[in-house]
């Protein structure tokens, strides 16, 4: 009697094609755009979040090095959201190592979530970048570069668009005067960070950190500009108290208007 066993080289076949479909399916939901969770940066956005398949650049207001350590830790919260949603890794590159790990992990990027490779020129941590994305399994890729034209821009947004994977490049500062983002680029936004004094307290002691947050630029929108409080870790911003007491002021007296 034939045997009615599938043969291995169907079976292999079945198993390729519902690779692909799970793949497939896979890189469509990683598209959706990753809210901020504060309804005042939300609104405010195009896509209500930050595009899943796109570049995102992120710059601190000066060359400090409090406005350089938050501007790094607005990105590796960015990171870190995206990393706890997609349930995988997300790969650093850059030229110079000061990353300082326990301030990652204080805004949500743990060890176990980071890969990490320093190259010796921009155009070396455009190169890994660019591959990583391509890749496409990484939740997020973060790249540090002084200098990236805008044709460096356009490939990264290409190669995001093509591995689905978000791109955060953050630029540091060449010199004091001049702003990082002033040259052209093809993100779909542009952050500048900058420190913010801390509330006070009603004891003795520093409150959590505040940035201001401007979004210079971005696609099919307007730009802004907010106070917020920084990472918590879980990698999440939230509007100060205060903020949030005047909006809700202010929506009860339109209510009473109308």
């Amino acid at each position: 009697m034939p045997s009615l066993s599938p043969s291995p080289a169907r079976s292999h076949a079945d198993a390729v094609a519902a690779l692909r479909a799970s793949l497939a399916q896979g890189q469509a939901e990683r598209v959706a755009a990753l809210p901020f969770g504060v309804p005042e940066i939300d609104e405010r956005l195009a896509d209500h979040g930050l595009d899943g398949a796109g570049l995102h650049e992120i710059a601190a207001a000066t060359s400090s090095v409090s406005d350089d350590a938050a501007a790094t830790l607005f990105a590796a919260g960015i990171a870190a959201r995206f990393a706890a949603l997609h349930g995988t890794e997300m790969f650093w590159a850059l030229s110079r190592f000061d990353l300082y790990a326990p301030g990652l992990e204080q805004a949500g990027l743990g060890p176990e979530r980071l890969f990490y490779a320093q190259g010796t020129t921009d155009s070396m941590v455009l190169a890994m970048a660019e591959d990583a994305l391509r890749d496409g399994s990484l939740a997020c890729v973060v790249a540090e570069v002084k200098a990236a034209d805008q044709t460096a821009t356009r490939r990264l947004q290409l190669a995001a668009s093509d591995g689905r994977t978000p791109i955060l490049l953050y630029r540091r500062h060449r010199s004091r005067d001049r702003c990082p983002l002033s040259g052209l680029s093809s993100a779909m936004t542009r952050w500048r960070i900058g420190c913010a004094p801390s509330a006070p307290l009603p004891h003795p002691g520093v409150g959590r950190p505040r940035w201001l947050v401007d979004l210079v630029r971005q696609r099919n929108g307007n730009p802004f500009s907010l106070e917020l409080e920084a990472c918590d870790d879980t990698g999440r911003l939230a509007l100060p108290a205060a903020a949030r007491d005047r909006a809700a002021a202010a929506a009860g007296a339109a209510i009473k208007a109308a």
